[in-house]
């Protein structure tokens, strides 16, 4: 049981993927499935705990330019079957669905998908699931400032941040990171100013709601002074 002050918002980067099946002497596409699989199992979790927002960093800009083309059309192919089954669910349970990032580079009919997946979401959900795909903190913050260049506004924290793929979400109060790595990898840059960080050695198939809660009790017992004594 997770008890005290709870994070309203957390960004997940979901990393160990491949690690965890290469350690099984799979393919990493076995390990991208059973990274959805450990997702799907967290937002559960997170909805029991009433934390209101999920974030999870799925594809970054990078992962799209540098990954083989066989594991993208494997994680492309994992897309089509969270947005083609899951995402309903989700809808009828209440919740919201928004996806931030550059779809263009995407197929069409995930880039459909995902923009299905975000239409169909009520309007009022108490809960919502963001997915970041083909996504960059440093894209993100490029684009908004043109964006504002473009429209002849100034440039200061609130214009920019009403710029940002995140606009109308609060900014992540916990960023959990699986894997070992102890880097946000252009997640989040500028919304994670005063985020709290975990990092786990856990690769993300084995990021049980258990290893979750240990995550969400250790943020319940820090001091949070946002620049204050």
């Amino acid at each position: 049981m997770v008890a005290g002050n709870l994070p309203q918002h957390v960004g997940i980067i979901m990393d160990g993927n491949g690690r965890w099946a290469k350690r099984r002497h799979k393919p990493r596409a076995f390990g991208h499935n059973a990274g959805m699989e450990a997702m799907i199992n967290i937002v559960k979790r997170a909805r029991e705990l009433e934390i209101h927002y999920i974030t999870v960093y799925a594809l970054s800009t990078e992962n799209l330019k540098n990954r083989p083309r066989e594991e993208l059309d494997e994680l492309f192919n994992l897309l089509r079957k969270y947005f083609g089954n899951h995402v309903k669910e989700l809808h009828k349970n209440g919740a919201k669905v928004r996806v931030i990032g550059d779809l263009e580079p995407l197929p069409a009919d995930v880039k459909q998908l995902l923009e299905d997946g975000e239409k169909n979401s009520p309007p009022n959900g108490e809960f919502t699931l963001t997915f970041a795909i083909n996504y960059g903190g440093r894209d993100e913050i490029a684009r908004a400032a043109e964006l504002l260049r473009a429209e002849g506004i100034e440039i200061t924290e609130d214009t920019l941040s009403k710029k940002l793929y995140t606009n109308g979400l609060p900014d992540p109060d916990l960023i959990i990171r699986t894997g070992g790595e102890v880097r946000l990898s252009n997640f989040l840059l500028w919304q994670s100013a005063y985020a709290e960080l975990y990092f786990t050695p856990v690769l993300f198939p084995d990021f049980t709601p258990a290893e979750f809660d240990k995550a969400v009790k250790e943020f319940s017992h820090r001091t949070r002074r946002f620049g204050g004594i």
